[in-house]
């Protein structure tokens, strides 16, 4: 995880500082797992304020996805692990669609 100097202060690493630092000590991929889902998050995010803003429910989403309801709530919640193909027909639905880059992974 990138460093913010912002957030910096003079008593040293706070709990979630300490939680990565555990969670790297058991896994070393967890910052590239953990940046991998916060940008899930932002992604979701941003799907679910683009639907809000064209004034359509998530019953509306999910009937023309062919889904639920339900589907389309867990699904903005970011507490799943969506399959790509969901993702981009919900973005589909809402006349946006997904692109994807390669980037290299900074450590």
């Amino acid at each position: 995880m990138p460093h913010d100097p912002e957030f910096e202060d003079d008593e040293g690493p706070d709990f979630l500082d300490e939680l990565i630092a555990e969670e790297t000590a058991l896994d070393p991929d967890f910052p590239v797992k953990l940046q991998a889902l916060i940008e899930r998050r932002d992604l979701l995010a941003k799907l679910n304020a683009e639907r809000e803003r064209q004034a359509m429910s998530q019953a509306s989403v999910a009937a023309a996805m062919a889904t639920s309801q339900s589907t389309i709530a867990r699904l903005e919640s970011a507490g799943t692990d969506t399959k790509l193909s969901t993702v981009e027909r919900y973005a589909a639905t809402l006349g946006m669609r997904i692109e994807y880059h390669l980037v290299p992974i900074k450590s």
